[in-house]
């Protein structure tokens, strides 16, 4: 996927998280990345992989993918 051919279709807590959700929605055939959100604001964040991750997908998979979303209760 390029960069700037994505949207976010969610905000997860880690990059676990991501990596299990991008797993998940690769095997429904999404095509699919995640990267750091702006949210994580410290002078140790280029230097810890923790934090939250944005989930992108591509505009035209973004219903697909929001189907697959664990409900959030």
């Amino acid at each position: 996927m390029e960069p700037g051919e994505a949207v976010v279709l969610t905000v997860v807590s880690s990059e676990p998280e991501a990596e299990v959700l991008c797993g998940l929605l690769q095997a429904n055939g999404i095509d699919c990345g995640y990267r750091d959100t702006e949210a994580i604001d410290s002078p140790l964040e280029d230097f810890t992989a923790a934090g939250a991750r944005e989930v992108l997908v591509r505009p035209s998979d973004l219903e697909a993918a929001r189907s697959l979303l664990p409900d959030p209760d």
